[in-house]
């Protein structure tokens, strides 16, 4: 895949990024009669999902009638085998945006034989357009990012998340949050994966895990961190497979000592 082949496929990305971005500040403040549960408690959907999405849709479906699309409210579109395969989350963090909490995003990333080559990510709120493709490096608002130089874990500033299984299974994060919160100088929570992405790779935080996750909350920010200059792996440090749900991200200084904190976490009871 060419360079030239790669910038298109950003440029046309971030176009319907920006015209999903309208939309959601086009909704914001607005959803309060139309906010509905998908089947677990927390795990919401507006009419402002649905129209970024179809927004999206419309700009890659005139551009790449023939990709296929995997997308959070529609699913799967297209075969899923096929060479390019975009990854697309038009609303990451719903709840957030449901109650005006400005931490929300539209990620829309491009797998190209199973592997993030493309990713934007655009946070509307504050009007913050993060892009990367494969070695064209990584961006905020067209000018270059790159992540952290901290490289000592009580120095760090970290990121987490809490999935909408949480109260279903004792593999929820809660311990792992009380460890590292421990050791650092501390773990924030913004609710949104892609913006957590996107911090990490500006350097605004140091590091990121989070299990539970779907290919659309993480396929853009993946390759945004790595243009940055940062590490994306499992857990463990074997590379990432978007579909586990589990996803470790950080400048890379600290992703060994990270990876093993995570790795001899105490159980959860070890802290009552």
């Amino acid at each position: 895949m060419t360079n030239t082949n790669l910038q298109i496929f950003l440029d046309i990305a971030t176009e319907a990024a920006l015209a999903a971005g309208a939309v959601l500040q086009g909704y914001l403040g607005k959803v309060e009669d139309a906010i509905t549960e998908k089947g677990r408690p927390g795990d919401l959907v507006t009419v402002a999902d649905k129209a970024s999405e179809a927004v999206i849709l419309q700009v890659l479906g005139r551009h790449f009638s023939d990709h296929a699309i995997l997308t959070e409210e529609s699913g799967k579109l297209g075969d899923q085998k096929n060479e390019f395969l975009w990854v697309i989350d038009p609303l990451d963090g719903t709840t957030n945006f449901a109650h005006q909490y400005p931490f929300f995003a539209v990620s829309i990333g491009l797998l190209i034989n199973g592997v993030p080559q493309v990713g934007v990510i655009y946070d509307p709120f504050h009007d913050e357009l993060f892009r990367a493709a494969q070695d064209l490096g990584a961006t905020r608002n067209r000018i270059p990012i790159r992540v952290s130089d901290t490289s000592e874990l009580s120095k760090s500033l970290l990121v987490t998340g809490f999935a909408y299984d949480r109260r279903e299974t004792s593999d929820n994060n809660y311990a792992e949050f009380c460890h590292l919160t421990h050791l650092t100088q501390g773990v924030r929570r913004s609710g949104s994966a892609s913006v957590d992405l996107a911090h990490v790779a500006c350097g605004r935080l140091d590091g990121y895990w989070e299990r539970g996750l779907s290919p659309w909350d993480i396929a853009a920010g993946i390759i945004i961190v790595r243009e940055a200059g940062g590490k994306v792996t499992a857990y463990d440090c074997t590379p990432i497979k978007i579909e586990s749900g589990r996803i470790l991200a950080t400048n890379g200084h600290l992703h060994e000592i990270l990876s093993q904190e995570l790795q001899q976490v105490p159980p959860l009871s070890a802290w009552k």
